[in-house]
């Protein structure tokens, strides 16, 4: 009974985490049309900023296992949230500065941080409790990580996305002061929610650094990495975690974008309704008086919502249905939200994407649980291979924005404002991976 009570306080304590780089990530993502317009920015180059972020987990995946097998889960916690504090910091300085690598560099060292979070956390919320309930268990505490990514985008449209951002010639146009003015406002609107985040996240590292948790860590056998890279099954799994990421970041990262190609700001402040909902959404703000690009970017927080209240369900429907054939339904909707999206317009397009969030809800954990499933003393071996895989959160989102460059302009190179609408279709091809690997785990 107490070694229990024990567990659910560990779980209650990882649910913060959970949140909190379900919140950062997110973040990331309403930055990019915002870095975008401030350094004029092509999609292609826009998403460098995905790409040095999920890059990251490439980077530090396998040392973070090390890492773990020799301090543990808990001390891995701290040095985690350490580093993510630190390069919260470090966009203070970029923002100032006003320089685009400066900023690649923050989101590197932060994503090297949520890279130690992610291998300790998902492998010890599959530990705290029996291995067949693993996946509904992980699905629980990722919908925490949900509700993060539901309030970030909140954040994003107040904080990053209400000002206008002018362009180079616009702001060649004024005076030294108004342009000293302007820099220095631009700055601040970066500095100020990375700075609270920053308090935020160093005052979790301190509870973390004292609050006793079980220590679950066991001892790895020697060549581990060499015995999963021989294991099949376990690979799917990785393949899978690449795949899913690699499409949800490429339609996150992109949404606003879209939103602006569909054109459906003009619909949406000619309809009580989605005017209501957007006032709602940016907590009382007056939609008149923000950029287009909030009002687009809170529409987001409905992507990020779904997944939420996915996961809440899928962790119920578990109890029913097998988490493989429930993994496969999720991919065939996703599928099918993306077709509807694309030969739908306007209002119906933008709701059939951000249909997709519901369904990619149960995805992550429960490929990351089934892939961990029999795996035992390997599990933390195994976790610094499945956070590698994030890395599709770099590479797919880079080739989405090149094809949408490609697809949205013509040979005279005018807008055809339907290059994203073509690049999410490819998406296909990752959504059917998911449902097929979840086709094989039902089986």
């Amino acid at each position: 009974m107490k070694k229990q009570s024990n567990y659910n306080i560990a779980f209650a304590f990882l649910t913060t985490l959970f949140f909190m780089w379900g919140f950062i990530t997110v973040l990331v993502d309403a930055l990019v049309p915002r870095l975008k317009a401030v350094f004029e920015l092509s999609y292609g180059q826009s998403v460098m900023v995905q790409f040095a972020f999920f890059g990251a987990f490439f980077c530090f995946a396998i040392p973070s296992s090390y890492l773990l097998e020799k301090i543990g889960y808990q001390r891995g916690i701290v040095v985690g949230l350490a580093i993510m504090g630190i390069a919260c910091l470090l966009f203070y300085p970029a923002a100032s500065i006003r320089e685009f690598w400066i900023f690649i560099t923050a989101f590197f060292t932060l994503a090297a941080g949520i890279t130690v979070l992610q291998v300790a956390a998902n492998p010890y919320v599959t530990l705290l409790g029996p291995e067949q309930t693993a996946s509904s268990r992980l699905n629980l505490s990722q919908a925490f990580n949900s509700f993060g990514t539901l309030l970030a985008p909140i954040a994003g449209a107040l904080f990053l996305l209400s000002d206008t951002v002018m362009d180079s010639s616009t702001i060649d146009a004024l005076s030294n002061e108004a342009q000293k003015k302007y820099y220095a406002n631009e700055a601040l609107t970066v500095q100020q929610p990375f700075l609270i985040i920053a308090i935020v996240l160093f005052v979790l590292a301190t509870v973390f650094a004292f609050k006793k948790l079980p220590a679950l860590i066991q001892e790895a056998p020697k060549g581990g990495y060499g015995i999963l890279l021989g294991r099949t099954p376990f690979m799917l799994g990785v393949l899978g975690i690449f795949m899913y990421v690699g499409a949800e970041v490429s339609i996150g990262s992109f949404l606003v974008n879209y939103f602006e190609e569909l054109g459906v700001i003009s619909s949406i402040k000619q309809s009580n309704f989605l005017t209501t909902l957007a006032d709602t959404l940016l907590i009382g703000t007056d939609i008149n008086a923000v950029d287009d690009k909030a009002i687009l970017g809170a529409f987001v927080t409905l992507y990020w919502g779904g997944a939420m209240i996915g996961r809440f369900i899928g962790a119920f429907l578990m109890r029913f249905i097998s988490s493989g054939r429930l993994l496969m339904i999720f991919g065939v909707m996703a599928i099918i939200m993306i077709i509807l999206s694309f030969t739908t317009q306007g209002i119906a397009a933008m709701f059939f994407i951000l249909g997709v969030g519901l369904f990619n809800s149960i995805m992550f954990p429960t490929i990351f649980s089934l892939a961990l499933g029999g795996l035992d003393n390997l599990k933390a071996q195994a976790s610094g291979l499945l956070v590698m895989a994030i890395v599709g959160g770099a590479f797919i989102p880079k080739t989405i924005g090149t094809i949408a460059d490609h697809f949205g302009t013509d040979v005279n190179g005018i807008s055809t404002d339907k290059g994203l609408g073509i690049a999410f279709l490819c998406l296909i091809l990752c959504y059917g991976y998911v449902a097929y690997y979840g086709f094989k785990k039902a089986k």
